[in-house]
């Protein structure tokens, strides 16, 4: 997929099991009020967000999370005004109303390959996510979007690269929880 590289410190204690109940990751349906507060109270800031929100740029995601968005908005058939037109319609052709299982691309022509082309995108308003279109309606996330178009990415992987380290610091196992893995991929 040819991303960038960023460092992760050894002797790191990891979790010994993940449930996916745990998981904490940004609602695909918030708003960029939610985004914000959700990533601040992480000790992360408004650049983060808008940067990995960049890491849509590879991978599916299914009908299901969209259909509504698509098909039935605001309960009277019609669809998230947030969204072109044109996308729509290339959506509803692959997503029926009661599909939950297809899969779709979160980057539309790029979602093979870790690039800028999701900012692309979410300026043209082909954000898959509500949380992708929310990004247009604050004037930093708006902002950097703007300036990784204009400048096809510049600064994105070198960004995307500070932001991972930071991630990287967040709720850090100490002590007895977790363990430090022999092989990362794997709980000892």
């Amino acid at each position: 997929i040819r991303g960038p590289w960023w460092p992760v410190p050894l002797g790191r204690r990891d979790g010994r099991i993940s449930r996916l109940s745990e998981a904490n990751l940004p609602s695909p349906f918030a708003d960029i009020k939610t985004l914000k507060k959700n990533f601040l109270v992480k000790g992360l800031n408004t650049k983060d967000l808008v940067v990995l929100s960049g890491a849509h740029t590879i991978g599916v995601s299914s009908c299901g999370l969209i259909s509504s968005r698509i098909h039935n908005f605001t309960g009277r058939g019609d669809f998230d005004p947030a969204m072109e037109p044109s996308y729509v319609r290339a959506l509803k052709k692959r997503c029926k109303p009661t599909d939950v299982r297809t899969a779709v691309d979160m980057d539309p022509g790029s979602a093979r390959k870790f690039d800028s082309h999701y900012f692309n995108i979410v300026a043209q308003k082909k954000g898959l996510f509500i949380s992708d279109s929310a990004l247009l309606n604050d004037f930093a996330t708006k902002r950097y979007i703007q300036t990784q178009v204009v400048t096809r990415g510049a600064s994105f992987n070198k960004d995307f690269s500070d932001s991972m380290v930071k991630l990287g610091f967040i709720q850090i196992l100490t002590g007895k929880k977790g363990e430090i893995r022999r092989k990362c991929a794997f709980v000892n």
